[in-house]
């Protein structure tokens, strides 16, 4: 397996200065290999370090209902507060299949209307109650868990696509709640160029098809 090496675009260091290229403001940018994508969830202990002992979710892990996942690291510092929020103390780093991912993408329906996109809010409505899966755009973070002026894939699976990623797609999971617990720490010390060096690194991904590009309404990709 190969991991991609180019230079970090997402450096937060990078969006600091004011002389810093813009990112596209839709884009999907993960660490990956040829055959896996991570993405990041955050769960309560007993579920969680059940995940990370075992590489598998528990028994009792709802396969019913809709979850969240998310290839950005920061802004899963932003969701579970850098691990430390009621519910989310277990910061969990998950490869999945890059198939399995980009099945979902070509299966998903933005959670929100959008003119550019649908021909009416009923279409809209009629595809998203017959997706299994739905995308948002939310602000990506900086270490100090602000908002950025780009944005930043959440991918919504339910039912078949939830069932999909908890027992075909999964192919490892690590707990990185020290990560998280060590990038706080150095940001709220000051060092800042260090709590950046730890974050892991996160590429635009491979282009995807012209037909997911339009319905999730990314930005132009590169080739």
């Amino acid at each position: 397996m190969t991991v991609a090496t180019r230079p970090v675009q997402t450096d937060p260091m990078q969006h600091e200065s004011s002389e810093a290229a813009p990112l596209p403001v839709r884009q999907i940018r993960a660490a990956y290999t040829e055959q896996t994508v991570t993405v990041y969830q955050a769960y309560p202990p007993a579920i969680g370090e059940h995940a990370a002992r075992h590489g598998e979710f528990p028994a009792d892990w709802s396969r019913s209902r809709m979850t969240w996942i998310k290839p950005s690291f920061r802004w899963m510092m932003y969701r579970s507060g850098y691990g430390t929020k009621p519910g989310q103390e277990v910061v969990l780093a998950l490869e999945i299949t890059r198939a399995g991912f980009e099945s979902a993408l070509g299966r998903a329906v933005l959670s929100h209307y959008d003119s550019e996109v649908h021909a009416d809010r009923a279409a809209w409505s009629k595809r998203l109650k017959e997706s299994t899966v739905r995308v948002q755009w939310d602000p990506e973070r900086d270490l100090d868990l602000n908002p950025l002026g780009h944005r930043s894939l959440q991918l919504g699976l339910a039912g078949r696509a939830t069932r999909d990623y908890a027992d075909h797609w999964l192919r490892a999971v690590r707990d990185v709640t020290p990560l998280a617990h060590r990038v706080r720490d150095l940001v709220r010390a000051g060092d800042r160029s260090a709590a950046a060096a730890l974050l892991p690194a996160e590429l635009p991904y491979p282009p995807v098809a012209v037909e997911v590009v339009r319905e999730l309404r990314m930005s132009p990709q590169e080739i």
